[in-house]
């Protein structure tokens, strides 16, 4: 079947204009379902899938200790995959047509609290160039909810000191601006005038944030920064780029920000992913009740 998921991907790059990033997640989530197929039940052939090998997979993903969020990205992969090839006439039947996407298994995503985050910010110190950038790499962060993609794609160009907001191109090219706070504005700008300048040493580079060698930084580069951050602080908590855009949105609900206001902010095309914020919210109500409640 790996014709028919280059075929399926240059479809969605061509016809769909989905993001790089998306397609290469669609492609290895597909890699990895044709290959299960094939070692545990034999199947090279569409015409052989079944619902149920397809339900047995989630449940072997499930037992990989992936994510929720992977899965049914996984699963919405698949379904897509059949929906094309059922459209071009490959096959007749739609195997996915009665798989329900398993929203009970959804996990609420870990939040850090506000002390923790600003230990996580303060764990640059300033000292040197580097932790002044990663210092304004992490204010970025919180103070913009940005996916770790579009932190790395920001060039200089797109920050705008004046209107205090950054512009960032986020899934399927979306173009949306995001208002920054004055820590975060002040974090880079002396990023800006102190550090970068000295780290290109003339050379150019259209990047927001350069490696120390001057070249654009790569996402596995701001994962590694922020895990040695964590690490060094003694935060237990399992914390990504991603964690602080988890912590941006639930801070904004819960002093007050409207869902709609968060939904724009964060770039979501569907106000269904953003409303697992209210349930992290929820659930915090939870703790704290059953923390200091004397009965609970």
């Amino acid at each position: 079947m790996q014709q028919h998921i280059r075929d399926f991907i240059n479809y969605l790059n061509v016809e769909r204009g989905l993001a790089k990033n998306t397609l290469l997640a669609y492609e290895r989530d597909l890699n990895g379902y044709v290959a299960y197929l094939a070692d545990t039940h034999g199947i090279r052939t569409p015409e052989n899938v079944s619902r149920e090998k397809i339900t047995a997979y989630m449940q072997f993903e499930k037992k990989q200790d992936l994510t929720t969020s992977s899965i049914c990205r996984c699963l919405a992969a698949i379904r897509m995959f059949h929906r094309f090839m059922v459209r071009e006439g490959i096959v007749k039947d739609d195997p996915t047509d009665l798989i329900d996407t398993p929203r009970s298994w959804k996990l609420i995503p870990d939040v850090l609290s506000g002390s923790e985050v600003s230990s996580l910010i303060n764990g640059a110190n300033d000292k040197d160039k580097q932790s002044v950038r990663d210092k304004a790499i992490m204010e970025l962060f919180y103070a913009a909810g940005l996916r770790v993609s579009e932190l790395v794609d920001l060039t200089v160009d797109r920050v705008s000191f004046d209107a205090g907001v950054v512009r960032c191109i986020g899934k399927g090219s979306k173009e949306r601006l995001v208002p920054v706070g004055k820590k975060s504005l002040e974090a880079l700008e002396k990023y800006m005038t102190q550090v970068r300048p000295k780290v290109l040493r003339g050379r150019t580079c259209d990047a927001l944030f350069v490696s120390r060698l001057g070249k654009k930084m790569t996402r596995q580069s701001v994962w590694k920064l922020i895990k040695f951050y964590a690490e060094k602080l003694g935060i237990k908590k399992e914390i990504t780029p991603h964690t602080l855009r988890h912590t941006f949105a639930t801070h904004l609900l819960e002093h007050g920000a409207d869902l709609r206001s968060v939904q724009e902010m964060l770039g979501h095309s569907d106000i269904s992913t953003t409303q697992i914020y209210t349930h992290v919210d929820k659930e915090r109500l939870r703790t704290v009740h059953k923390q200091f409640h004397p009965r609970g």
